[in-house]
């Protein structure tokens, strides 16, 4: 028997730069809605200041909004960049928001992926996962003390030892709601993830991208598993969310055409991610093994490897197939994506929740499959 698999959300939404950007958030409102009507457990949202397809500049000024539009799922910011905020800023508005959702708040951070936001913040020639784990040091120790502050690093300083009056509250930072603080996440997208280690070391969890391919998700886990075992606990499943790129339809046409078609959302995200990390020099993350040359990743393959598409019971057994195939992961995050055509992406959540899921977790009560 297998471990259930929870069904969540995660977005990085990459639109049509034509797209008129108030219609781009409020479609990305209406997915977390409905992801919470459906009973998603979680939900994501990334943020990027400098890219008009990736066009949501703050991931916790876009949580705010649903704060009363959502009712039972916990809101992820995924991720804070840390880099590009002074730590006190970031630690007094992740405080707020936890107790502004009494709690429904899961603490997700990187050093940021996107180059054009680095050049912008002016931290592009900086040591940036330098400035990350400073930065997340320093939001930690902030939570853990009292006024007046002494944090002193490289980068930044905290105190407010020439301007307390503690008597009447000035010059203390907020905590949490939750104590110590709340669940810390941290994105993987490296094959082999070091970063999983040293985050699962330190009680964190880790959240694999939808734009890796199967292999590279299969490797984070015994990085998890390391990573907790140096940190005294064990490594749970449940913890382990992949994220995965889905489109469920009523029938194979429909599915396959919004799926695949050269205006397919779908195509157009993983044509801006491939564009994206071959300028970065990563295409690795797009290839199978690490010796298959450059001009084999094309967009069919990155397609063709990373969109399940199709009928409930097809898109049913390739997710069970994937699980198997990359290791029991708890959570799989639903990838959002433009909503070129609204009604079929409302169906494609519906259909997910309700038809695809129950036939997995109905699936998890057979004897588990040889894993690939």
């Amino acid at each position: 028997m297998r471990d259930p698999m929870n069904l969540g959300f995660f977005t990085m939404p990459i639109h049509p730069l034509g797209k008129d950007w108030r219609q781009c958030l409020r479609e990305d409102a209406e997915a977390f809605v409905l992801a919470d009507e459906l009973g998603f457990t979680e939900g994501y949202v990334g943020e990027h200041a400098t890219d008009q397809a990736e066009n949501i500049t703050s991931c916790m000024l876009f949580i705010a909004t649903l704060i009363d539009k959502t009712r039972r799922m916990k809101l992820g910011t995924g991720t804070v960049n840390l880099p590009n905020s002074h730590p006190a800023a970031v630690a007094a508005n992740i405080a707020m928001l936890d107790h502004l959702l009494d709690g429904r708040l899961i603490f997700g951070i990187s050093p940021g992926g996107l180059i054009s936001d680095a050049e912008v913040f002016g931290n592009m020639e900086a040591d940036r996962p330098a400035m990350f784990l400073e930065c997340i040091n320093t939001i930690l120790k902030i939570w853990e003390s009292e006024a007046p502050y002494d944090i002193r690093g490289k980068f930044w300083t905290v105190s407010t030892a020439r301007t307390l009056l503690a008597d009447i509250g000035q010059g203390i930072l907020p905590k949490p709601l939750q104590r110590p603080h709340p669940p810390i996440v941290v994105t993987a997208v490296a094959p082999f993830s070091k970063g999983v280690t040293e985050a699962a070391a330190r009680g964190w969890d880790p959240i694999s991208a939808n734009f890796l391919m199967p292999g590279w998700v299969k490797s984070h886990w015994p990085k998890y598993v390391e990573g907790c075992e140096r940190g005294g606990r064990s490594a749970d499943p449940a913890a382990w969310r992949v994220a995965r790129s889905v489109f469920v339809a009523d029938d194979a046409a429909t599915a396959r055409a919004y799926a695949t078609d050269p205006n397919s959302p779908y195509r157009f995200y993983y044509s801006q991610m491939l564009t994206k990390m071959k300028r970065a020099g990563r295409l690795e993350l797009f290839k199978t093994s690490r010796d298959m040359p450059d001009e084999a990743v094309t967009l069919d393959f990155v397609c063709d490897k990373l969109v399940t598409y199709g009928t409930p019971d097809k898109v049913a057994d390739e997710l069970m197939s994937f699980r198997d195939e990359v290791g029991p992961f708890g959570t799989m995050l639903y990838a959002g994506h433009d909503w070129a055509d609204p009604a079929l992406a409302r169906r494609s959540m519906v259909l997910l929740a309700e038809q695809v899921v129950p036939r997995i977790q109905a699936g998890e009560q057979e004897p588990a499959r040889a894993v690939a």
